[in-house]
Formats: C-alpha cells, structure tokens, sequence
C-alpha cells in the first residue's frame, strides 16, 4: 500500500474574496493540495507568510496600496523555502520579467484553465517554473525581436546622440556641456561608440551618421 502523497501547503493572496473562494475550491478539491491560508493584500500577506510558512504562495499582482509584484521581496525574505505562482490579468512578457527577477518561480494567466494552474502549482513546488505557454511564445518573440534590434543598432539612446554631436563637429567639451556630462564620460562614449561600429576615424562616424539619418534628427551645421 503506497503512502499519501505528501501535502503541498498554498497561501492564496488576492484581493477579491470571490477569486480566493474560487482557488480554494480548486486546489482543495486534489488531494496533494492544502490551502493553508489567505490574504487580501501585501501586507497580510507577508504576515500569513512569516506565520504559515507555505510550500507555494499564489499571488495576484494588481492589488490595493502594493502590487503583488513589489511584495515579492518581502514575501521571499519571510517565507524563503516557499514558491511563488504568480497569477494575473497581465500578459505583458514584462510582466513576466520583472516578477521572475523579484523571485517568482512561476506565472500563469487568469484566463488559463483550471487543470493549468493546478499542474503549475505542482511544477513549481517540485522545483521548476512555469510560464504560460501564450506568454512563453510571447517572450521568445520579444527576446528575438530585441536581439535583432541591437544587431541592427547596437548604440545606445545616449550614444547615439553623442554620436550626432560629434557629427556634427562638437568637441568632447562642448558635448559634456549640451549634455550636462563630464568630459570624461563624453571621451568614454566616444570610445564605446568606435569600438561598436568598428569605425576608426572621425569621417566614417560622420559618414555613419549620415546614413543612418541621425543628422536630421536635431541641429545642423550652418
């Protein structure tokens, strides 16, 4: 005779009664799964957190006075053998990055089904993560996007611009001036945008920057 599963205990944290009435039905109705606790705000739930101690903690992110993504810190600092499901109308990859890098160990849609979410709360508790798939697909056509974007232009917001300047003629001191840097930095800067575009000499930056426009972007020599 095999022995029972052992108990994945869950803290819900939302702040609509409703939504954790829902998710307690749902995860107590399996066998493994053991709601222990519940909290209808950050604070709260960083309480239950430090008192339960739970194995998962399935957290919203918009909710009153702090997100659930900002209570990530305080959530892992007080429970820090717990996982964090995090469950949301948020399907921005951004999201998504921004909660894992605060320590979330999964992220999953309120749209998903409920057999999904069950199966993610089991993922993570065993040590893995979980992405939704949408989402997932969505992250990797972001991450190729973004790859391509700095193929294409490897330069910064701030080294393009000091690029135009030095275009445009400006010494290293006047654009520490116009951009309220020290001389060093701009000397950096232009040090950084050679070695990006492989350019050795001050005709092929300008000869750069005019073919990538940036000349009509601001001012112009008279």
């Amino acid at each position: 005779m095999s022995s029972k599963a052992k108990e994945i205990r869950i803290l819900i944290v939302d702040d609509h009664a409703v939504v954790r009435a829902g998710l307690r039905l749902l995860l107590d109705a399996e066998d493994d799964l053991d709601v222990v606790g519940e909290a209808g705000n950050a604070r709260d739930a960083v309480f239950e957190a430090r008192s339960l101690k739970p194995d998962v903690i399935l957290l919203d992110v918009v909710m009153p006075v702090e997100s659930g993504i900002e209570a990530l810190p305080g959530l892992k600092k007080e429970a820090p053998d717990a996982k964090v499901l995090v469950l949301s109308m948020q399907d921005d990859p951004r999201y998504v990055r921004e909660a894992f890098a605060r320590g979330a160990n999964g992220y999953v849609l309120k749209e998903a089904a409920d057999a999904e979410v069950v199966a993610a709360v089991r993922e993570i508790a065993a040590g893995g993560s979980y992405v939704h798939p949408v989402l997932g697909a969505r992250m990797v056509a972001a991450d190729a996007e973004a790859r391509a974007a700095a193929e294409a232009d490897p330069l910064s917001d701030r080294e393009r611009e000091v690029l135009r300047l030095l275009a445009l003629g400006h010494t290293n001191q006047e654009i520490a001036k116009q951009l309220y840097i020290s001389v060093r930095t701009a000397e950096t800067h232009r040090a950084h945008i050679m070695q990006k575009l492989n350019l050795s000499t001050r005709a092929e930056l300008v000869r750069h920057a005019i073919v990538h426009g940036l000349l009509a972007e601001g001012e112009t020599d008279d």
